[in-house]
């Protein structure tokens, strides 16, 4: 039990804890708009069930950390390009993100196509969903899995930090799905950052590395600018409510 009174331990815990928080708020959203396109009465089931299936797979992924490391070790070259495990799932992953981030916005903006088939049925929504979920748990974990190795030695302490955070994303995700179905726009700026995080993995598959931070400032300040754009139609929306009644004349035309 001397691991409860060293501080450098509880540093870490809470240091590697606030970055699964940040790393996993793009998870969050991508959940909450599948989540979105479930009966209302499911959503919420749905959404617990898929984060805990994100602490799950994070976790399974720390107790296969000698596996996870060797997937960093190159397979084979491309026109001199070394590609690894985790370049290949970096790659079809953020594919997958851009491909499914395209098709929300365009079912947003021209409504749903007729001729894509979706499993019909509450069963079949479910598991259509928990299966992308899944596939989305596996990319947006595997980084987060090798920066918490990168930080901290003993196991125990990141499961610990994964198992909290994600207990903070349960209860932050509801709140976080309800805002963005309430705001369209927000919901469109939601998914051109989820392009561009696509579009960032899939870079990263090639060793380009784009500064996280660079992507986190811009989606807070482009996050910010909407907040107040949302404040200001809130306001002329309530303005023009309480605008004067409409005065009926009193005089009838012709006495």
């Amino acid at each position: 039990m001397e691991w409860l009174t060293n501080p450098e331990i509880w540093i870490a815990f809470f240091t590697l804890t606030a970055l699964e928080i940040v790393l996993g708020i793009d998870n969050i959203i991508m959940i909450s708009i599948l989540v979105g396109r479930m009966p209302k009465h499911m959503q919420a089931r749905t959404r617990i069930f898929g984060l805990a299936l994100a602490m799950v797979t994070r976790i399974l992924l720390l107790l296969s950390i000698t596996w996870v490391m060797r997937l960093t070790d190159d397979l084979f070259v491309v026109f001199g390009q070394g590609i690894s495990g985790r370049d290949l799932i970096l790659f079809f992953g953020g594919l997958f993100l851009l491909w499914k981030s395209s098709q929300e916005m365009y079912h947003a903006l021209e409504g749903e196509d007729e001729t894509h088939e979706e499993p019909k049925g509450t069963g079949g929504k479910f598991i259509y969903t928990i299966i992308q979920i899944a596939i989305i748990d596996i990319v947006f974990s595997l980084d987060s899995v090798i920066t918490a190795v990168g930080m901290v030695s003993h196991v125990p302490v990141m499961i610990a930090a994964i198992v909290v955070a994600v207990l903070v994303m349960m209860a932050a995700a509801g709140t976080i799905s309800d805002f963005i179905d309430k705001h369209p726009s927000l919901k469109m700026l939601a998914l051109s950052f989820l392009v561009v995080v696509g579009t960032v993995l899939i870079a990263e598959s090639f060793d380009v590395h784009v500064p996280k931070g660079y992507v986190y400032f811009a989606m807070a300040f482009s996050l910010a600018v909407e907040a107040v754009n949302i404040k200001m139609r809130t306001a002329i929306a309530k303005k023009q409510k309480q605008q004067d009644p409409v005065k009926l004349r009193k005089d009838i035309p012709g006495q």
